[in-house]
């Protein structure tokens, strides 16, 4: 056994770089379990180097591309070679994941009458056979994002072509109790079993693009599709047969770190989810979201302000930001680990692209950015651990805080500052998902 383990040992060393040594011997030898999660790959086929800088890509909206490479321009949704580059990462890293949850959004951001129908579906049909042919043996669950519809944000609350066109291209993933919900709402649930635990997981994929602002076709409906009666139901049967759950969605609850007094989704719709939410908080082991581009936490509290639930905003892949933006995103992806036998969350790995240093150099660079439980301290994800967290960062000069707020750009610019009118809107939108609570820690911070 020693000699086995020893050689083992050597080829590791040999081959691996160290963080990868790190999650290889963490997977292997202490049993945790991994899944990756990318979000909003908004892929723009029109991207494409030419010395007008204005015609680099439609995404730019005329803008003259700042830098444009091979990897894209911080003014362009990702061209292919950017999205390849970040599989190609994650399957070169040969980690031992059970899955991965991709949480929306396919298409760029360009002006409706330069897509379609058949645009957007066709798209969505190029990302999910890409990754598939990354990761054809893994299973994905996916989530729709609010462009992953033509015209963009207007997401119904019925059976439509892109609901069924994209089940179909989903099928080798989802079950057909999954697709069959999938098709008249776009969300699902569907069971992970695990090899090391006889507790299976479950997935609820949510179409929060229902619930989002912009769309006007859910405008002053009580229950859109009837997700939140059929969410309450899944939720009540995983507590009585005591199963675990990962809620993945594109758009996120709470309030935006960057918008103060905006919730993600509509505000009606964010109190019943946060009130739903608590009432199974034992039973839901993690939260993920994409939609923002940006990297940030939430922390779910009770009625009696204790931590019950642990929430994730992934960053983009897609660099993308508007001409009238100061700060934009390096593309990310990242790596959670997580206990097999009780789901919880145990740490993240963080990986992104310096976009500027890899058209630089011509060469894709990917690269870890940060492990979530060296960065700040703290032992693993669950609810207290990231609460303890939060109260560390609300510390005046925090440079854990500081941290915190360069990885919200995924590195894009360490040397920004947030003041205090912006550190108050990132601890309040952190720690305070409902109304009554978010106003009540933006109108006592604004005392101190």
């Amino acid at each position: 056994m020693l000699t086995l383990l020893s050689a083992l040992t050597q080829l590791v060393r040999r081959t691996l770089t160290r963080w990868q040594k790190t999650i290889f011997i963490n997977a292997c030898f202490l049993k945790t379990g991994q899944f990756w999660h990318v979000s909003d790959l908004h892929l723009d086929p029109t991207y494409h180097l030419t010395d007008d800088h204005t015609k680099v890509c439609s995404s730019s909206k005329g803008a003259n591309a700042s830098n444009p490479g091979l990897f894209g321009d911080f003014l362009c949704d990702s061209p292919y070679q950017l999205i390849l580059s970040a599989f190609k990462y994650m399957k070169d890293s040969q980690q031992p994941a059970s899955f991965m949850i991709w949480t929306g959004d396919s298409p760029p951001h360009v002006p409706v009458k330069e897509l379609s129908t058949e645009t957007v579906i066709n798209i969505i049909g190029n990302m999910s056979s890409t990754l598939r042919s990354f990761f054809p043996d893994l299973q994905v669950f996916p989530a729709l994002g609010n462009h992953d519809y033509w015209p963009q944000d207007q997401l119904p609350p019925a059976a439509s072509e892109v609901y069924n066109a994209v089940a179909n291209f989903w099928k080798p993933w989802l079950t057909e109790e999954a697709i069959s919900t999938f098709q008249k709402g776009g969300f699902y649930t569907q069971l992970f079993h695990s090899n090391m635990s006889s507790q299976p997981l479950r997935i609820i994929s949510l179409n929060t693009n229902l619930y989002y602002s912009p769309d006007i076709v859910t405008l002053n409906l009580t229950d859109p599709a009837e997700q939140l009666a059929w969410l309450e139901s899944v939720l009540e049967i995983s507590l009585q047969k005591k199963e675990k759950v990962y809620i993945i969605g594109h758009v996120p609850v709470g309030y935006l770190p960057y918008a103060r007094y905006t919730t993600a989704i509509r505000r009606y719709y964010n109190e019943r989810l946060i009130k739903i939410f608590r009432k199974y908080s034992a039973v839901i082991a993690g939260q993920f979201f994409g939609h923002t581009h940006r990297d940030s936490i939430m922390i779910l509290l009770d009625e009696k302000a204790k931590p019950i639930n642990s929430l994730f905003v992934a960053p983009a892949v897609t660099p993308v930001k508007s001409r009238f933006q100061k700060l934009s995103n390096n593309p990310g992806v990242r790596l959670y680990q997580y206990d097999p036998f009780n789901y919880n969350l145990l740490d993240i790995w963080q990986f992104y692209m310096d976009l500027r240093d890899a058209n630089k150099r011509n060469e894709s660079n990917w690269k870890l950015e940060y492990i979530l439980t060296k960065a700040y301290g703290i032992e693993d994800l669950k609810p207290e651990s990231l609460y303890g967290m939060a109260k560390q960062f609300s510390v005046p000069h925090s440079k854990q805080f500081q941290q915190y707020y360069a990885h919200f750009f995924v590195s894009y610019n360490k040397s920004v500052v947030c003041n205090k009118h912006c550190k108050t809107s990132h601890m309040c939108a952190i720690q305070y998902l409902d109304h009554s609570s978010y106003v009540d820690c933006i109108r006592q911070t604004a005392l101190w």
